[in-house]
């Protein structure tokens, strides 16, 4: 079983930064995907970026969405189980609940119970 905490949301102006944590407890050394989904109201929830370990293959590596790409930087820390997502250049558009998820190596799937980022014009 994994836990799955995000904290560092809020309220923040048009142009502003943000850096969600995800604090990841349990058997977190299966986890092979980490990543960062979001949802604004009546919307669908949507992936932001995800990053993948799977050493030797091509699979490994960062993937974004058109909409966090040159903006949000995703990063994990193996030490302290706990994976970042870096946001710059905020826009009101990125006004969502963000939701951590994880995927384990052998497909079970997690996700956290989602943190509030607004962001004012």
């Amino acid at each position: 079983q994994v836990n799955l905490v995000e904290s560092g949301g809020g309220l923040v102006h048009s142009g502003g930064s943000l850096t969600l944590s995800c604090a990841a407890s349990g058997r977190t050394l299966s986890l092979n995907v980490m990543g960062w989904y979001r949802q604004a109201p009546g919307e669908q929830r949507d992936l932001v970026a995800t990053i993948t370990d799977l050493p030797g293959t091509k699979l490994s590596g960062t993937n974004y969405a058109d909409s966090a790409k040159g903006r949000f930087t995703i990063s994990r820390d193996y030490l302290k189980d706990t994976t970042y997502l870096r946001m710059d250049g905020l826009k009101p558009e990125d006004t969502a609940v963000y939701y951590c998820t994880a995927r384990s190596r052998t497909g079970l799937e997690y996700w956290g119970q989602g943190i509030q980022v607004t962001v004012s014009s």
